[in-house]
């Protein structure tokens, strides 16, 4: 009895020691397995479906992979060899704003750069592309600057390195997907260029307020890329949700108030650069805005500038935008990012002062009354509803 008992305690034993390693082999597996790597993407960033069509158009994207926040959809993938994550902002320098936070909120990792590729008015020639150095929100006052290193690797670009189109595409105003790079009749006289440095300015014809995508607005409007799948259902009830804030009377005074005539010495006017980069320099990140110019200079149809010349020529600039990107990305080498940082708590970092206004370019008075006589070069509201 007493070596039963023996045995029985033993087989116990053996039993629990038995279970106890079956049970912690795992665990233990699990404790020593290294942690998921941290991957610190770049973030690129359009306003319009039709400046981000030609980049998600060459991406490696895994649609499945989507990830929508805050009626933001954002598109993880791979482009020119880079981790990237491709998104939509919408319209104005509000919508920019909430969209730029929204990434660095739910990306924990964080970016290690972010990029803007869109269109611009500008005095440059229609289908330039303009990277410039530093941008402004407040019409001069204050400057946010694109980072060095940036620039620094986008210089081998400028001139007529990367090849550009001169010929004006169809375009895919209806998002329809088919034929929109076939060409028209029409192609601009000169080789288009790329601009590195000089200034960027953001207007806000909008007055503050975040204009809401329309479901079913093209390549304009649009709430998603068109080689993308649109979350139809989820962007007509953010679009019923956030209408009843257009009514509010400001916002129509503000969307139909005449344009500034102050641009002639800027190489590239929008609604959103300066708003992304003043997030990304929050959070500590490197950022630069690359524009190709839908309305301005050199064009061969004499059309009388924003909105004819941007309804034209918004394809053929955005297609060049995206390439110029991509060429970029090519050559840019991100810096390694340890951790995520938090952003300033005072919001963007502190901008730097325009510099007085003898320091500018001087400009040709013939030249510059014939730039806001044409319209080329005057800052525009894009076509809204």
């Amino acid at each position: 009895m007493q070596t039963l008992t023996r045995r029985g305690v033993r087989a116990i034993a053996a039993a629990l020691l038995a279970s106890g390693i079956a049970t912690a082999g795992p665990a233990a597996e699990r404790a020593d397995a290294s942690p998921a790597p941290c991957s610190h993407p770049i973030l690129i960033l359009s306003a319009m479906p039709l400046e981000l069509n030609p980049l998600v158009a060459r991406a490696k994207l895994d649609l499945a992979q989507a990830v929508r926040v805050d009626d933001r959809t954002f598109h993880p993938g791979r482009l020119a060899g880079r981790d990237v994550v491709l998104a939509l902002t919408g319209i104005g320098p509000a919508n920019a704003t909430q969209t730029a936070q929204t990434a660095f909120a739910h990306f924990r990792c964080g970016f290690s750069s972010a990029l803007f590729s869109g269109v611009a008015g500008s005095r440059l020639n229609i289908g330039d592309v303009a990277v410039p150095r530093r941008w402004t929100r407040d019409g001069g006052k204050t400057w946010t600057s694109a980072d060095a290193a940036m620039l620094k690797a986008a210089r081998p670009l400028a001139g007529t390195r990367v090849p550009l189109s001169r010929d004006v595409p169809v375009g895919d105003a209806a998002c329809l997907c088919s034929g929109a790079d076939a060409p028209t009749p029409a192609h601009v006289g000169q080789t288009p260029k790329v601009v590195v440095g000089g200034d960027g300015e953001t207007t806000d014809p909008f007055g503050g307020k975040a204009a809401p995508c329309l479901p079913g607005g093209g390549d304009i409007e649009g709430c998603a890329p068109c080689l993308a799948p649109s979350a139809a259902p989820a962007d007509a009830a953010a679009f019923a949700g956030h209408a009843p804030s257009l009514a509010d009377p400001r916002f129509a005074q503000a969307l139909l108030q005449p344009p500034a005539e102050d641009t002639a010495a800027v190489d590239a006017s929008d609604e959103e650069t300066a708003a992304v980069a003043q997030v990304a320099t929050a959070h500590h990140v490197p950022f630069l805005g690359i524009r190709a110019v839908s309305d301005g200079a050199g064009d061969p149809l004499h059309l009388p500038g924003f909105p004819s010349q941007f309804v034209v020529y918004r394809q053929l600039a955005a297609n060049n935008a995206a390439a110029v990107t991509i060429a970029f990305l090519g050559r840019w080498a991100p810096p390694t990012r340890r951790a995520a940082r938090r952003p300033r708590a005072s919001g963007p970092a502190r901008p730097h002062r325009a510099r007085p206004a003898s320091r500018r370019p001087a400009r040709s008075p013939a030249r510059s009354g014939a730039a806001r006589s044409s319209g080329g070069s005057s800052p525009r509201a894009r076509p809204t509803r």
